[in-house]
This record gives structure tokens, sequence and C-alpha cells, in this order.
């Protein structure tokens, strides 16, 4: 390792904890001009069918952090910390019981919509995300 770091679990927490924030902010930016829950919902579909969150690099960290997380607490905490940040975004205008559930919602249907052999047009994910938000 290097003098910054005492060994790899620390330079993983540092990483992913980096990673995580900056993930955070371009999540946040996605909902910078909404006022209500239908816009939050535009919001969400652009943000999944754009995938400008979702990109490659991001994509294989994410699969790192998640097969990480499941054997290293710290890293779990990290994964924890993510998730609470955007659940606490859409809270903003949705209940926290709806914001968990579209957050799950955008977590699977981010993977999916860059995996399937044909992703959903914008208007199927947005009746999706409609529903989901009541």
């Amino acid at each position: 390792m290097t003098y910054y770091f005492s060994g790899i679990d620390e330079l993983l927490l540092e990483a992913f904890s980096s990673f995580t924030e900056i993930m955070s902010r371009q999540y946040q930016a996605f909902f910078s001009d909404v006022s209500d829950a239908p816009g939050a919902c535009q919001a969400i579909t652009d943000m999944i069918y754009s995938s400008q969150v979702a990109t490659p690099d991001n994509m294989e960290l994410m699969y790192q952090l998640y097969a990480l997380a499941s054997r290293k607490p710290l890293l779990k905490t990290v994964m924890q910390n993510w998730m609470q940040r955007s659940q606490q975004t859409l809270e903003q205008w949705f209940e926290p019981g709806t914001a968990r559930a579209l957050d799950a919602f955008i977590e699977g249907m981010t993977l999916h919509f860059v995996t399937d052999r044909k992703p959903l047009s914008r208007e199927e994910i947005l009746r999706m995300v409609e529903r989901v938000a009541g």
C-alpha cells in the first residue's frame, strides 16, 4: 500500500465512498429543476432512459461494490449511506415508503435497461415509474 492507507480495506472504503458521493451528486442533478411528484417521475424516467448515470464504468464499479458489500461491513455501510441519500432526494416529493420503492425500482431498472436485448421505451419506463409512485 502507501503511507495514505493502512491496508486494502481502507483503500476500498475511500474509493467507494468517493464513488458513491459522485454518483449521489449525479443522481441529485437529475432533480434540480423538479418542483412536484409528476416532475420527479419524469426525472426518474430521464435518469434511467438516458443512461447518463449508468455508464459502463459506473455499472462496473456498482457491481464490484455490491459484491464486496456482501462480505465487508464497512462497505455495506457505504452502500446504506448511498441508498439513504437517494431516498432522501426522492422524499422531497414522495412519502418515505414510496421513495424507498422508487429507489429500488431505479436501481433495478437501470440494470435492466443497460443489459436488456431490447430496452423498454421511455414511455414504458414512465408508466412503470408512475405505477410505483402511486
